[in-house]
């Protein structure tokens, strides 16, 4: 929108001739434009200074303070600096022109005055104020919008240097006003994220052409005080007097915690606290996959709370939650390496992997767990096994082939789990094999 569309233009005149002042007062007047007149510098400054005019015709040949006197001091003041001066004399000579200009104003109009050139050079200079104005209404806009805009904003250079950073982006990562420009991305981002950054900057700079939003990812960005951060970082490229790029900070911390415990909940058992059976079938997997690639060895271990049935009956489901969590702590305290993991499968019946364990040590770890359990000593004054909780342990080791299955992993050890019931609970039994697990059922033995 013109300036003049927003409201009328103020013209301020200084002219010590008061005929020319007045022909120059009418001529603004019949233009439309709002008129002040001073006959003196002293005068213009008092006025410009209360009046705020959009522009100011001043002449240069005045008594005691002239034009360029004037000017000067219009200039020397932050209320009066900014206003457009368009100086008007017979003095026209190039040092006189150049000297006027230097001073500050912006146009220079020779006496006698042609009144023609006089509104168009008006004309001009308020279109190139309100041109000035509005883009300068635009950018304090935009500096206010990315001030105050709740995701970090970074600009940077095609070799990785920071420009510029906004206050949310200074806020997120612990730094003062300013205090990232001209550091580079490396101080924020790990080596590999860094350089796989600088390379699409190099691509783009080169090919400007071809350049693209990187889009966003998640990355790991580095606080002030050394701890990492989780935050979307979106790149989009920008042209200017060079290659810049504008990157977008999200915080996504809150949320990432929050997708962590979500998925931390997703595969605890709500009861014990330790893995559930959805977990250990994944963690299974995973290990099943690896054993067959490096030829490893697995023992799964099975275990069953002897009678517990009767000790839910006798004592009551919140003693037997309570048993249950205290026999789970005792399985899990053995879950010791990366490659072994101890869940609840179901009731009272827990599962325990050990990778890279071969049958002997199994068979040990297992006879461990359950002399652990039965030290916990738990009153049980309804079993005919012992006077305290017991469990039944079943173990089976494979060293798994492309060709075998979990399943029969599983009924190994849920035959040898059978077995120690079947003798009188509270006690180990195992299955070995050499290679499949349904060679591993064939092979079962009693210890």
């Amino acid at each position: 929108m013109a300036y003049a569309q927003r409201r009328v233009a103020a013209i301020l005149i200084v002219d010590d001739a008061p005929a020319n002042l007045e022909l120059l007062r009418k001529l603004m007047s019949e233009q439309g434009y709002q008129v002040y007149v001073a006959l003196s510098g002293e005068r213009a400054l008092a006025i410009a200074q209360r009046a705020q005019p959009d522009l100011i015709l001043l002449d240069v040949m005045m008594p005691e303070m002239d034009g360029f006197e004037t000017c000067h001091q219009l200039k020397q003041n932050p209320l009066t600096q900014r206003i457009p001066v368009i100086f008007m004399s017979a003095r026209t000579d190039t040092d006189d022109v150049v000297a006027g200009f230097d001073i500050g104003a912006v146009d220079y109009i020779a006496k006698p005055l042609r009144m023609a050139e006089v509104c168009a050079r008006v004309r001009a200079q308020l279109q190139i104020r309100s041109n000035s104005e509005t883009q300068e209404e635009q950018a304090e806009r935009l500096r206010t919008i990315v001030n105050h805009m709740a995701e970090g904003l970074l600009i940077i250079e095609a070799d990785g240097r920071i420009q510029y950073t906004n206050p949310a982006c200074d806020h997120y990562l612990g730094y003062r006003e300013n205090e990232l420009a001209g550091h580079s991305i490396a101080e924020l981002l790990s080596p590999m994220v860094t350089q796989e950054y600088l390379d699409y900057f190099a691509m783009h700079a080169a090919n400007p052409d071809t350049a693209h939003n990187h889009g966003t990812r998640e990355v790991a960005i580095r606080h002030r005080a050394g701890h990492a951060l989780s935050m979307d970082l979106t790149l989009t490229p920008m042209y200017l007097r060079q290659p810049l790029y504008i990157g977008l900070l999200h915080d996504i911390t809150h949320h990432k915690q929050s997708e962590d415990a979500l998925q931390r909940a997703a595969y605890l058992d709500p009861l014990t606290k330790i893995a559930n059976r959805r977990h250990f079938d994944s963690f299974l997997e995973k290990e099943w996959q690896r054993a067959v690639r490096n030829g490893g060895v697995l023992s799964l271990v099975v275990l069953d709370v002897d009678h517990f049935k009767l000790y839910n009956d006798s004592l009551g489901h919140p003693a037997g939650d309570t048993c249950l969590q205290q026999v789970a702590q005792a399985i899990d305290s053995h879950a010791c390496r990366p490659g072994d993991l101890a869940a609840r499968y179901g009731g009272e019946e827990f599962v325990m992997l050990f990778s890279e364990t071969e049958a002997e040590s199994a068979m040990d770890l297992a006879e461990t767990i359950r002399a652990n359990i039965e030290a916990l000593r738990l009153p049980h004054p309804r079993s005919n096994t012992s006077s305290w909780i017991t469990v039944s342990i079943g173990v089976a080791t494979i060293r798994p082939h492309q060709l075998d299955n979990r399943e029969a992993l599983f009924v190994a050890a849920d035959r040898a789990l059978y077995v120690a019931k079947e003798a009188g609970r509270n006690q180990v039994r195992a299955t070995s094999s050499g290679s499949t697990a349904w060679e591993t059922v064939k092979a079962l033995i009693l210890r």
